[in-house]
Protein backbone atom coordinates (compact mmCIF):
# COMPACT_ATOMS: atom_id res chain seq x y z
CA UNK A 1 0.00 0.00 0.00
CA UNK A 2 1.18 3.50 -0.88
CA UNK A 3 -0.08 6.10 1.56
CA UNK A 4 0.07 9.90 1.38
CA UNK A 5 -0.51 12.01 4.47
CA UNK A 6 -1.78 15.43 3.39
CA UNK A 7 -1.47 18.90 4.91
CA UNK A 8 0.83 18.06 7.82
CA UNK A 9 1.58 21.76 8.18
CA UNK A 10 2.95 21.31 11.69
CA UNK A 11 5.27 18.48 10.61
CA UNK A 12 3.90 16.48 13.51
CA UNK A 13 3.28 13.00 12.05
CA UNK A 14 6.96 12.15 11.62
CA UNK A 15 7.48 11.61 15.34
CA UNK A 16 4.31 9.64 16.11
CA UNK A 17 4.01 5.99 17.03
CA UNK A 18 1.16 5.63 14.54
CA UNK A 19 3.42 6.58 11.63
CA UNK A 20 6.04 4.07 12.75
CA UNK A 21 3.40 1.34 12.72
CA UNK A 22 2.31 2.28 9.20
CA UNK A 23 5.86 2.31 7.86
CA UNK A 24 6.35 -1.29 9.00
CA UNK A 25 3.71 -2.35 6.46
CA UNK A 26 3.42 0.39 3.84
CA UNK A 27 5.22 3.12 1.91
CA UNK A 28 4.27 6.49 3.42
CA UNK A 29 4.81 9.96 1.96
CA UNK A 30 4.09 13.07 4.03
CA UNK A 31 3.07 16.35 2.40
CA UNK A 32 3.84 19.24 4.73
CA UNK A 33 2.49 21.88 2.33
CA UNK A 34 -0.53 21.99 -0.01
CA UNK A 35 0.06 19.48 -2.79
CA UNK A 36 -0.92 21.88 -5.59
CA UNK A 37 -1.12 19.69 -8.69
CA UNK A 38 -3.39 16.70 -7.97
CA UNK A 39 -1.18 14.71 -10.31
CA UNK A 40 1.34 14.20 -7.50
CA UNK A 41 -1.28 12.09 -5.70
CA UNK A 42 -1.86 9.66 -8.56
CA UNK A 43 -0.66 6.19 -7.72
CA UNK A 44 -1.43 6.40 -4.00
CA UNK A 45 -3.84 3.72 -2.76
CA UNK A 46 -4.62 5.59 0.44
CA UNK A 47 -4.77 9.22 1.48
CA UNK A 48 -4.89 10.66 4.98
CA UNK A 49 -6.87 13.89 5.28
CA UNK A 50 -6.09 16.16 8.20
CA UNK A 51 -9.44 17.54 9.26
CA UNK A 52 -10.84 19.85 6.56
CA UNK A 53 -7.64 21.25 5.06
CA UNK A 54 -8.25 19.74 1.61
CA UNK A 55 -11.62 19.76 -0.17
CA UNK A 56 -12.31 16.38 -1.77
CA UNK A 57 -14.52 17.31 -4.69
CA UNK A 58 -15.87 15.13 -7.46
CA UNK A 59 -13.24 16.63 -9.76
CA UNK A 60 -10.42 15.66 -7.40
CA UNK A 61 -11.68 12.10 -6.98
CA UNK A 62 -11.82 11.76 -10.78
CA UNK A 63 -8.11 12.59 -10.98
CA UNK A 64 -7.17 9.84 -8.50
CA UNK A 65 -7.97 6.52 -10.22
CA UNK A 66 -5.78 4.44 -7.90
CA UNK A 67 -7.36 5.74 -4.68
CA UNK A 68 -9.13 3.06 -2.67
CA UNK A 69 -9.43 4.53 0.81
CA UNK A 70 -9.46 8.03 2.29
CA UNK A 71 -8.75 8.10 6.03
CA UNK A 72 -10.42 11.21 7.39
CA UNK A 73 -9.22 12.42 10.78
CA UNK A 74 -11.79 13.92 13.12
CA UNK A 75 -15.54 13.48 13.15
CA UNK A 76 -16.67 15.62 10.22
CA UNK A 77 -16.79 15.30 6.45
CA UNK A 78 -18.13 18.70 5.41
CA UNK A 79 -15.38 18.98 2.80
CA UNK A 80 -15.83 15.58 1.14
CA UNK A 81 -18.19 14.78 -1.73
CA UNK A 82 -19.31 11.48 -0.21
CA UNK A 83 -21.55 10.60 -3.18
CA UNK A 84 -18.64 10.99 -5.58
CA UNK A 85 -16.42 8.84 -3.35
CA UNK A 86 -19.06 6.11 -3.24
CA UNK A 87 -19.53 6.16 -7.00
CA UNK A 88 -15.80 5.64 -7.49
CA UNK A 89 -15.61 2.90 -4.87
CA UNK A 90 -13.49 4.95 -2.47
CA UNK A 91 -13.96 4.13 1.20
CA UNK A 92 -14.15 7.27 3.34
CA UNK A 93 -12.97 5.90 6.67
CA UNK A 94 -13.34 7.67 9.98
CA UNK A 95 -10.06 7.99 11.88
CA UNK A 96 -11.65 9.97 14.65
CA UNK A 97 -8.88 10.04 17.23
CA UNK A 98 -11.40 10.84 19.96
CA UNK A 99 -12.73 14.25 20.89
CA UNK A 100 -10.64 17.40 21.16
CA UNK A 101 -9.69 18.13 24.75
CA UNK A 102 -7.60 20.93 23.23
CA UNK A 103 -10.74 22.68 21.96
CA UNK A 104 -12.25 22.46 25.44
CA UNK A 105 -9.13 23.94 27.03
CA UNK A 106 -9.01 26.70 24.42
CA UNK A 107 -12.61 27.59 25.23
CA UNK A 108 -11.71 28.39 28.82
CA UNK A 109 -8.53 30.15 27.72
CA UNK A 110 -10.47 32.38 25.33
CA UNK A 111 -13.03 33.22 27.99
CA UNK A 112 -10.29 34.30 30.39
CA UNK A 113 -8.39 36.18 27.67
CA UNK A 114 -11.54 38.08 26.73
CA UNK A 115 -12.82 38.81 30.23
CA UNK A 116 -9.41 39.82 31.60
CA UNK A 117 -8.30 41.83 28.54
CA UNK A 118 -5.16 39.71 28.15
CA UNK A 119 -4.55 40.26 24.43
CA UNK A 120 -5.08 44.02 24.63
CA UNK A 121 -2.94 44.26 27.76
CA UNK A 122 -0.11 42.32 26.16
CA UNK A 123 -0.13 44.56 23.08
CA UNK A 124 -0.24 47.72 25.21
CA UNK A 125 2.63 46.75 27.49
CA UNK A 126 4.79 45.70 24.52
CA UNK A 127 4.21 49.12 22.96
CA UNK A 128 5.16 50.96 26.16
CA UNK A 129 1.73 51.39 27.71
CA UNK A 130 0.39 50.37 31.10
CA UNK A 131 -3.43 50.13 30.91
CA UNK A 132 -5.57 49.42 33.97
CA UNK A 133 -8.70 47.63 32.72
CA UNK A 134 -11.30 46.21 35.10
CA UNK A 135 -11.55 42.49 34.47
CA UNK A 136 -14.35 40.00 35.06
CA UNK A 137 -13.95 36.64 36.82
CA UNK A 138 -15.37 33.25 35.85
CA UNK A 139 -15.92 32.25 39.47
CA UNK A 140 -19.54 32.56 40.54
CA UNK A 141 -20.83 33.24 37.04
CA UNK A 142 -23.12 31.14 34.85
CA UNK A 143 -21.76 29.34 31.78
CA UNK A 144 -24.23 28.33 29.08
CA UNK A 145 -23.07 25.45 26.87
CA UNK A 146 -24.74 25.20 23.46
CA UNK A 147 -24.24 21.61 22.35
CA UNK A 148 -23.45 18.98 24.97
CA UNK A 149 -21.27 16.56 23.05
CA UNK A 150 -17.86 15.32 24.19
CA UNK A 151 -16.23 18.75 24.01
CA UNK A 152 -19.17 20.51 25.66
CA UNK A 153 -19.18 18.02 28.52
CA UNK A 154 -15.44 18.48 29.05
CA UNK A 155 -15.88 22.26 29.13
CA UNK A 156 -18.64 21.81 31.72
CA UNK A 157 -16.33 19.82 33.96
CA UNK A 158 -13.52 22.37 33.67
CA UNK A 159 -15.96 25.20 34.39
CA UNK A 160 -17.00 23.43 37.58
CA UNK A 161 -13.43 23.66 38.81
CA UNK A 162 -13.67 27.45 38.38
CA UNK A 163 -16.75 27.54 40.57
CA UNK A 164 -19.16 28.31 37.75
CA UNK A 165 -22.80 27.35 37.51
CA UNK A 166 -23.26 25.50 34.21
CA UNK A 167 -26.37 25.34 32.03
CA UNK A 168 -26.43 23.07 29.00
CA UNK A 169 -28.62 22.70 25.91
CA UNK A 170 -28.62 19.85 23.43
CA UNK A 171 -30.89 19.09 20.47
CA UNK A 172 -31.59 15.56 21.71
CA UNK A 173 -33.75 15.05 24.81
CA UNK A 174 -31.75 15.16 28.03
CA UNK A 175 -30.79 11.65 29.15
CA UNK A 176 -28.90 12.67 32.25
CA UNK A 177 -25.81 13.75 30.30
CA UNK A 178 -26.03 17.28 31.69
CA UNK A 179 -26.08 16.10 35.28
CA UNK A 180 -23.20 13.71 34.66
CA UNK A 181 -21.16 16.66 33.38
CA UNK A 182 -22.09 18.81 36.36
CA UNK A 183 -24.57 20.93 34.41
CA UNK A 184 -28.26 21.75 34.51
CA UNK A 185 -30.31 21.04 31.37
CA UNK A 186 -31.97 24.15 29.91
CA UNK A 187 -33.96 25.25 26.90
CA UNK A 188 -31.80 27.25 24.50
CA UNK A 189 -33.64 30.56 24.86
CA UNK A 190 -33.62 30.29 28.65
CA UNK A 191 -29.91 29.49 28.63
CA UNK A 192 -29.16 32.57 26.54
CA UNK A 193 -31.15 34.79 28.90
CA UNK A 194 -29.38 33.49 32.02
CA UNK A 195 -25.78 32.85 31.00
CA UNK A 196 -22.94 35.28 31.65
CA UNK A 197 -20.78 33.32 29.22
CA UNK A 198 -22.27 31.43 26.25
CA UNK A 199 -20.00 28.79 24.72
CA UNK A 200 -20.82 27.10 21.40
CA UNK A 201 -20.06 23.38 20.99
CA UNK A 202 -22.81 22.15 18.66
CA UNK A 203 -22.10 20.17 15.50
CA UNK A 204 -22.66 22.10 12.29
CA UNK A 205 -25.57 20.79 10.23
CA UNK A 206 -28.81 21.94 8.61
CA UNK A 207 -30.49 22.27 12.01
CA UNK A 208 -27.69 24.24 13.64
CA UNK A 209 -26.56 26.54 10.81
CA UNK A 210 -27.50 30.02 12.01
CA UNK A 211 -28.73 28.58 15.31
CA UNK A 212 -27.64 31.69 17.17
CA UNK A 213 -29.37 34.23 14.94
CA UNK A 214 -30.22 37.88 15.60
CA UNK A 215 -33.25 36.98 17.71
CA UNK A 216 -31.31 34.61 19.94
CA UNK A 217 -28.27 36.86 20.28
CA UNK A 218 -30.67 39.60 21.40
CA UNK A 219 -31.73 37.37 24.31
CA UNK A 220 -28.23 37.53 25.82
CA UNK A 221 -27.47 39.85 28.73
CA UNK A 222 -25.76 43.17 27.92
CA UNK A 223 -22.83 42.03 30.07
CA UNK A 224 -22.60 38.53 28.55
CA UNK A 225 -19.76 37.09 26.46
CA UNK A 226 -19.96 34.68 23.52
CA UNK A 227 -17.26 32.04 22.88
CA UNK A 228 -17.22 29.92 19.72
CA UNK A 229 -14.70 27.12 19.19
CA UNK A 230 -17.10 24.87 17.24
CA UNK A 231 -17.96 26.10 13.73
CA UNK A 232 -18.44 29.67 12.54
CA UNK A 233 -21.77 29.28 10.67
CA UNK A 234 -23.55 28.13 13.85
CA UNK A 235 -23.56 31.82 14.79
CA UNK A 236 -25.05 34.43 12.46
CA UNK A 237 -21.85 36.41 11.93
CA UNK A 238 -23.53 39.61 10.72
CA UNK A 239 -25.90 39.60 13.68
CA UNK A 240 -23.01 39.04 16.06
CA UNK A 241 -21.03 41.93 14.56
CA UNK A 242 -24.06 44.18 14.93
CA UNK A 243 -24.52 43.18 18.58
CA UNK A 244 -20.84 43.78 19.33
CA UNK A 245 -20.67 47.11 17.52
CA UNK A 246 -23.69 48.38 19.44
CA UNK A 247 -22.51 46.90 22.76
CA UNK A 248 -25.64 44.81 23.15
CA UNK A 249 -23.31 42.12 24.50
CA UNK A 250 -20.01 42.67 26.27
CA UNK A 251 -17.74 40.79 23.90
CA UNK A 252 -16.90 37.66 21.93
CA UNK A 253 -13.93 35.32 21.54
CA UNK A 254 -13.92 33.37 18.29
CA UNK A 255 -11.71 30.59 16.97
CA UNK A 256 -13.94 29.78 13.98
CA UNK A 257 -15.53 31.86 11.23
CA UNK A 258 -17.83 31.70 8.21
CA UNK A 259 -14.79 32.02 5.94
CA UNK A 260 -11.35 30.80 6.95
CA UNK A 261 -8.86 32.40 6.82
CA UNK A 262 -10.81 35.44 8.00
CA UNK A 263 -10.84 37.95 5.12
CA UNK A 264 -8.61 40.98 5.51
CA UNK A 265 -10.56 43.99 6.78
CA UNK A 266 -13.42 41.89 8.16
CA UNK A 267 -15.55 43.90 10.64
CA UNK A 268 -14.60 41.53 13.47
CA UNK A 269 -10.95 42.57 13.16
CA UNK A 270 -11.81 46.19 13.96
CA UNK A 271 -13.76 45.60 17.17
CA UNK A 272 -12.05 46.21 20.53
CA UNK A 273 -14.36 43.84 22.44
CA UNK A 274 -13.34 40.76 20.43
CA UNK A 275 -10.54 38.20 20.75
CA UNK A 276 -9.78 36.26 17.55
CA UNK A 277 -7.67 33.14 17.02
CA UNK A 278 -6.96 31.24 13.75
CA UNK A 279 -8.80 27.95 14.40
CA UNK A 280 -6.41 26.79 17.11
CA UNK A 281 -8.82 24.41 18.81
CA UNK A 282 -7.69 20.98 17.70
CA UNK A 283 -4.04 21.28 16.54
CA UNK A 284 -2.02 20.11 19.54
CA UNK A 285 0.82 17.65 20.01
CA UNK A 286 -1.46 15.15 21.72
CA UNK A 287 -4.17 15.43 19.05
CA UNK A 288 -1.74 14.57 16.26
CA UNK A 289 -0.60 11.52 18.24
CA UNK A 290 -4.24 10.44 18.54
CA UNK A 291 -4.94 11.06 14.87
CA UNK A 292 -1.85 9.10 13.79
CA UNK A 293 -2.88 6.17 15.98
CA UNK A 294 -6.42 6.22 14.57
CA UNK A 295 -5.11 6.44 10.99
CA UNK A 296 -2.81 3.46 11.59
CA UNK A 297 -5.67 1.43 13.07
CA UNK A 298 -7.92 2.16 10.09
CA UNK A 299 -5.43 1.66 7.29
CA UNK A 300 -3.85 -1.48 8.74
CA UNK A 301 -7.31 -2.98 9.29
CA UNK A 302 -8.15 -2.22 5.66
CA UNK A 303 -4.86 -3.73 4.53
CA UNK A 304 -5.77 -6.91 6.43
CA UNK A 305 -9.21 -7.07 4.80
CA UNK A 306 -11.16 -6.05 7.88
CA UNK A 307 -14.09 -3.63 8.02
CA UNK A 308 -13.35 -0.06 9.04
CA UNK A 309 -15.66 2.68 10.41
CA UNK A 310 -16.99 4.77 7.56
CA UNK A 311 -18.64 8.12 7.01
CA UNK A 312 -22.19 7.50 5.80
CA UNK A 313 -23.32 11.13 6.22
CA UNK A 314 -21.75 14.45 7.02
CA UNK A 315 -21.18 13.61 10.68
CA UNK A 316 -21.69 9.98 11.57
CA UNK A 317 -19.91 6.72 10.90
Amino acid sequence: MRIAILDDIHQAYQRTAGLRRLRERAEVTIFTAPFGDPGVLRGFDALVANRERTAFTRALFEQLPALRILAQTGNHAYHIDLAAAQERGVIVAKASGGFSTGAAELTIGLAIALMRNIAAGDAAVKSGGWPTPLGAELNGRTLGIVGLGHVGRHVAKIAGAFGMRVLAWRRAPDDGAAARAGAEPAELDDLLREADVVSVHATLGPQTRGLLDARRIALMKPGAYLINTARGPIVDEAALVDALENRRIAGAALDVFDSEPLPRGHPLTRLPNVVLTPHLGWPTDRKYEQFAAAVADVLLAHLDGREVPRFVGQHDA
